[in-house]
């Protein structure tokens, strides 16, 4: 199971910079494809977008970085194996 968690911890690290590039491919796409009346909603509607998702994408590289690690191997089973 522990093989299983950093493989897919590298699978993590790599998607989450790839789907931020393929995002801003697609907003720059979208935008120039827009009619020149409704630029401004489009690019409004991508900002929004890429705001919302970028930091999620950063958010699953880091825990890619942390399982790759193998910070999850050893997860406690109950509350006494909390520390503090």
């Amino acid at each position: 199971m522990n093989a299983l968690k950093k493989y897919l911890g590298i699978l993590w690290l790599l998607l989450g910079p790839a789907l931020i590039v393929f995002m801003i491919w697609q907003a720059s796409d979208k935008i120039g494809k827009a009619a020149e009346a409704a630029r401004t909603n489009v690019t409004l509607q991508w900002g929004i977008i890429l705001f919302i998702f970028i930091p999620i994408c950063i958010g699953m590289s880091i825990f890619g970085w942390y399982a790759l690690k193998g910070n999850y191997d050893k997860l406690p089973e109950n509350s006494s194996e909390l520390k503090d």
